[in-house]
C-alpha cells in the first residue's frame, strides 16, 4: 500500500477537519498581523465545506490552498503569521492529498513557536498534546508514522519530549482545552 492510498474518505474528511482546527487555533497569529488579509480563513472554509459535503472541486481548492500560501508569502516580515498562514493552506489541501493535514499541524507548530520564542519549547509541546488529543483514535499512529519520518530535527526532539510526558485524562484538562475551538 502506498502513502497515498492508506486513507478511505472518511478518514480524509476527519484529517481535514482536525486539520482545520489546528489552523484555526493560529489563525489569529495571522489576523492580527494583516487584518485585511481573509485568504488563510476562507481556506479553512472551503476546507470545512469540503469535509462535510464532500463536494470537491480541484479548482477551488487549489486556488483556496494556493492563496493562504500567497497570503504566507506576503506575511515575509512576521515568521507567527507566516506560519500560521501556511497552516491554511495546508489544511484546505487535504481535500486533495489526505497528508496535508499534518503539514497544516507542522505548520500549526511552527506558529506557536515563532509567535513566543522564549518560550517555544512548552508551548510547543502543550500543542501537540492539544493536536494529538484531537487527532481520531485510528489515526493517530498514521500521526506518530509521519512525525518519524517528515519532522525536522528539533522537532523531533520536541515529539520525544512530549511523548515521554504522562497523558492527560480529560478530568485533568482545563474546559477550556477539552472542546474544539
Amino acid at each position: 500500500m502506498t502513502l497515498l492510498e492508506q486513507f478511505d474518505k472518511n478518514e480524509q474528511s476527519l484529517l481535514a477537519l482536525w486539520a482545520a482546527e489546528c489552523a484555526k487555533r493560529v489563525l489569529p497569529l495571522f489576523e492580527r498581523a494583516r487584518p485585511k488579509d481573509d485568504r488563510p480563513r476562507k481556506a479553512l472554509i472551503a476546507g470545512r465545506r469540503w469535509a462535510r459535503t464532500g463536494v470537491f472541486k480541484m479548482a477551488a481548492i487549489r486556488e483556496a490552498s494556493l492563496d493562504a500560501h500567497a497570503a504566507a508569502r506576503d506575511a515575509i516580515d512576521d515568521d507567527a503569521a507566516r506560519c500560521a498562514a501556511r497552516a491554511a493552506g495546508q489544511a484546505v489541501a487535504t481535500a486533495h492529498v489526505p497528508q496535508h493535514a499534518f503539514g497544516a499541524a507542522y505548520y500549526a507548530l511552527r506558529a506557536v513557536a515563532a509567535a513566543d520564542p522564549a518560550r517555544a519549547k512548552p508551548r510547543m509541546v502543550r500543542e501537540l498534546r492539544w493536536q494529538s488529543g484531537r487527532l481520531p483514535p485510528g489515526l493517530k499512529k498514521r500521526w506518530r508514522d509521519w512525525q518519524s519520518r517528515r519532522l525536522p530535527k528539533d522537532l523531533k526532539e520536541i515529539w520525544r519530549d512530549f511523548s515521554k510526558q504522562p497523558r492527560q485524562t480529560k478530568e485533568q484538562m482545563s474546559p477550556k482545552c477539552r472542546n474544539p475551538v
